[in-house]
């Protein structure tokens, strides 16, 4: 008999998504960076335990939006919500809970609300960067937090079944335990992955968000949001990836000076791929592509 089901992380931007999937998958399966709203799709990360399958869903980060991509982003987490067996709702051990959290709380609660729907948690994630003390008292906002909304929701029930967990997505701490409660509550069913698998991103999208990775990493809070990067050829070894930016301007801050920005990006991401690949970067410029709903659904967003 075997079980296998999904898992949906969601919470605001920078609370710790990716990281806590890549350390619970036990491998690179979503890029990170401090810059916000880095993961802009849902990314699945596979753990296969045993006769226990969880598919984990990395999520873009719930915000205030600016842009017609920012609220397509919002959409995406909230829609990895519906039709999971597990919500995670992660927030931050050392910040003071604020409108964001309660805007994920309250999700949390909304979508777990059916009485088999979803089982609802809050994750409390960082506990690294402060102590055991600020941890419990996170722990008790989270909880006032969540009763306060189902007040407010006639949720009360919901907020009843509500578990809590602390972890450090960076160090590991707590994550067995967080991974032994989401797989208590997988259903009976054929694995739906191959054991092996880690991931559903497929190749090209996967080398497309290593660049996109690096350039935010390396551009900062410059122009990160402004980044879209997607495979144009793909014939091994040869790999181009073409960086779509919004304004002439800002394909030379992409490029740098004498071109080396553009060629560190290279490097570092190459040094993520098999041994022998060529990587060709290309820069272009799509006027406004944030706002247009063409150019969204042309980009899969």
């Amino acid at each position: 008999m075997t079980y296998s089901g999904f898992a949906a992380i969601l919470g605001r931007p920078n609370v710790g998504k990716s990281t806590f999937l890549n350390q619970v998958v036990g491998t690179k399966v979503s890029i990170t960076s401090p810059s916000p709203n880095t993961t802009r799709s849902a990314i699945r990360g596979i753990l296969t335990d045993e006769d226990i399958q969880v598919i984990f869903v990395d999520t873009p980060g719930i915000h205030r939006p600016k842009t017609t991509l920012g609220g397509r982003l919002n959409d995406t987490a909230r829609a990895a919500a519906d039709g999971v067996d597990v919500i995670l709702a992660m927030i931050e051990a050392s910040a003071s809970i604020g409108p964001g959290d309660r805007t994920v709380l309250t999700t949390l609660l909304e979508s777990s609300r059916r009485e088999n729907g979803p089982r609802p948690c809050v994750v409390v994630n960082k506990m690294d960067k402060t102590g055991r003390e600020s941890v419990a008292k996170q722990l008790m906002a989270a909880t006032d937090a969540v009763h306060e909304i189902a007040e407010e929701r006639n949720l009360a029930d919901v907020a009843s079944r509500v578990e809590y967990f602390p972890v450090s997505a960076k160090t590991g701490e707590g994550i067995a335990e967080l991974v032994k409660f989401v797989q208590s509550a997988m259903p009976e069913s054929p694995f739906l992955f191959a054991e092996d698998e880690v991931s559903d991103v497929p190749e090209a999208v996967w080398v497309a968000e290593l660049v996109r990775e690096q350039l935010v990493r390396k551009t900062k809070q410059e122009l990160p949001h402004s980044i879209h990067c997607r495979v144009t050829e793909f014939e091994w070894p040869h790999i181009t990836v073409e960086i779509l930016v919004e304004r002439e301007s800002q394909k030379g801050m992409v490029i740098g000076k004498g071109g080396q920005l553009l060629k560190d990006v290279g490097i570092a991401a190459r040094r993520q791929l098999p041994e022998g690949c060529f990587l060709e970067l290309k820069v272009s410029v799509e006027p406004g592509w944030q706002r247009s709903d063409d150019m969204l659904d042309r980009f899969g967003y």
